[in-house]
């Protein structure tokens, strides 16, 4: 400790700048997530309207049979 200065902060600034890139790769990882929950919501939706309208072609389908 001889060698640095009283007022040195080299210590804190690299702890402060592991901080600032493990909150960029937390916030990057929960909007990754965030984003493929998004697209499979939609594709399960997207499935289930043609499930239905398949379903409901196939009821129309044999009233006219």
């Amino acid at each position: 400790m001889a060698d640095r200065d009283w007022y040195a902060d080299s210590d804190y600034q690299d702890a402060v700048q592991r901080a600032e890139r493990a909150t960029r790769f937390g916030w990057a990882a929960i909007a990754g997530t965030t984003g493929v929950l998004g697209c499979m919501l939609i594709a399960v939706a997207m499935i289930c309207a043609v499930a239905v309208l398949s379903c409901l072609y196939v009821v129309a389908a044999m009233d006219h049979g």
